[in-house]
């Protein structure tokens, strides 16, 4: 069945809402296109099985139930392979120290959906850094002001941001 959607190039998006509903259907539509969990009915968007198939393709954690984005394994395997997921956790994922170093360790610019106490968090932050030295915009105004060399490169732009990650 869900061949027959896939071959029309669409995934779940101009799926019937049956099909969408439909639970195999849905999870080997994600399993090709973690986006077409957006499509997903309600009820399968607080799937877990099939929320976790549809994460390991992005960003399709902002389509989970609120439960699911509460979901601390879940969430951890999101930002593993999309650090902005970070964006869709609940908040108290977003101030689990954990949960942020491995979304900015993926994306740095994550730092921006961490909890203010995290990016007040030197280590937080400079692994963040490390990955895009763009970050350090998103570092507690205090920590920011602790590295001043670092605001300089950040202002010279990314030839020089570059040269950074060497010394990190």
């Amino acid at each position: 069945m869900y061949k027959e959607v896939a071959f029309q190039g669409f995934g779940l998006r101009d799926a019937s809402p049956k099909l969408r509903a439909d639970r195999e259907v849905v999870l080997e539509a994600v399993k090709q296109d973690g986006g077409d969990l957006e499509y997903a009915s309600l009820k399968l968007r607080a799937d877990r099985e099939v929320v976790l198939e549809a994460v390991k393709s992005g960003r399709a954690l902002r389509h989970a139930s609120p439960e699911l984005r509460a979901d601390r394994d879940l969430v951890l395997e999101a930002v593993k392979k999309c650090g902005c997921a970070l964006e869709y956790a609940s908040p108290e994922l977003r101030a689990d120290r954990e949960v942020v170093l491995e979304a900015v360790k993926k994306c740095g610019w994550a730092l921006e959906y961490a909890s203010p106490e995290l990016r007040a968090d030197r280590e937080v932050v400079l692994e963040a850094v490390k990955e895009s030295g763009m970050a350090l915009e998103y570092a507690s105004p205090g920590l920011r002001a602790s590295f001043p060399a670092l605001q300089l490169l950040v202002r010279e732009g990314p030839t020089t941001i570059s040269k950074l990650r060497t010394y990190f």
